[in-house]
């Protein structure tokens, strides 16, 4: 492996249900609802990158109401070859670490709902990251 993970931590976590009413409607319907997947880099140090990767959810629909539900996991990595080809260190970031660290993420923002009163929240439990490096680099 070219790179290891060298901490992990939630640096930001919103939940907010704006009233009982969109409680009620979201309980009843989180199909309507979709996960959004959001992957960004910074650079720290010339081999340590900050990975984050972000999940919220959001309306299908217009006219449904907004739920504020997004956590930003940020995970950071010592690449530990010497990588100088831009292809190899894109895709570290946005296939080999979001797909390393998605199972832990996906269990705190599944324990957040569920601790908020939604018991039948379906999150899925794979994401293909490679499949939506090569959907992004298509269009």
């Amino acid at each position: 492996m070219s790179y290891k993970i060298i901490g992990k931590y939630i640096k930001d976590l919103n939940f907010s249900i704006p009233n009982p009413k969109t409680f009620l409607l979201l309980s009843k319907d989180i199909s309507n609802y979709k996960i959004n997947i959001d992957i960004k880099s910074n650079q720290i140090k010339e081999k340590i990158i900050d990975v984050q990767t972000t999940l919220n959810l959001s309306p299908i629909k217009n006219n449904f109401e907004k739920i504020n539900t997004k956590i930003v996991y940020s995970t950071i990595i010592e690449l530990t070859d010497r990588i100088t080809d831009k292809k190899e260190i894109e895709k570290i970031i946005l296939i080999n670490v979001p797909s390393d660290i998605y199972p832990e993420l996906r269990k705190i923002f599944v324990f957040v709902f569920e601790n908020s009163g939604f018991k039948n929240i379906k999150i899925s439990e794979n994401v293909d990251f490679q499949k939506l490096y090569d959907l992004k680099k298509t269009q």
